[in-house]
Order: C-alpha cells, then structure tokens, then sequence
C-alpha cells in the first residue's frame, strides 16, 4: 500500500504543540493514479507573507490544512523544535487551545517565520 506522510501539529495534554508523522492511505484511484479516500472540507483560504514575515506564539484557531505553494514556512513549538515546510509540502494543524484554558504564550501554541528568499505562499483548509 502506498501513502503519503501527514505531519499533524497538535495540542498534546500537557497544553503544548507537538509534532507528530502519520501516514494517509492511498486506497483508492488506479496504480498510475493513487487517490486518499475522501476527506471534507468547510472553507479555503489563500495567503501571502512578504520576506521577513515571523508571528508571534499563537494557537490554530479551527483544526485545518495548510499547504506551502511558494517560499518555505518554519514552524517553531516551545520546546525550541522546529520542521520547515516548502513548495509542495503540507501539514494538519490542529493545536488549538484546550477547553477552558487561557492563552499562556510561554506554554501554548507555536511560532512560524517565511524563510529564503521567496515570499511565503500558503493555502488553508478548513475542515
């Protein structure tokens, strides 16, 4: 069986972001054309960050895709790990703040910065 890699950024039950790899089953199409099964989506959004782009510690608000189509993207987490992400890559970002909880920006949420030379170019899909 082939599958794509799903990076997953999400909020672990100590409250803070982390990485995690799981695989997306390519099940279905023909062996020229591998497909997933079907996954929903509510809304898409485009977005451009010009060179120099860098947030602050921030949650996702609502669990979405995020593909990079142009520039490459660094994610930071608080425990000073890091993944960048260029043209073609994706992930699913699901670290939203948990249930009753207040922001705390020395425990919550992750940081991203566009990198290189490009701007950063990505596409949000909500689901």
């Amino acid at each position: 069986m082939q599958a794509l890699k799903k990076v997953i950024l999400f909020t672990d039950t100590d409250g803070r972001a982390r990485f995690r790899d799981e695989e997306v089953p390519l099940t279905e199409g023909t062996p020229q054309s591998r497909l997933s099964a079907l996954m929903s989506a509510n809304a898409c959004q485009l977005r451009q960050s010009p060179v120099g782009f860098r947030s602050s510690f921030h949650c996702t608000g609502h669990p979405q895709w995020l593909f990079v189509l142009g520039g490459q993207m660094e994610i930071f987490l608080q425990d000073g790990s890091s993944r960048t992400f260029g043209p073609g890559e994706f992930f699913y970002s699901a670290d939203t703040l948990p249930d009753g909880t207040t922001f705390d920006p020395a425990v919550h949420g992750h940081w991203s910065r566009q990198v290189g030379p490009d701007p950063l170019v990505t596409l949000f899909v909500r689901d």
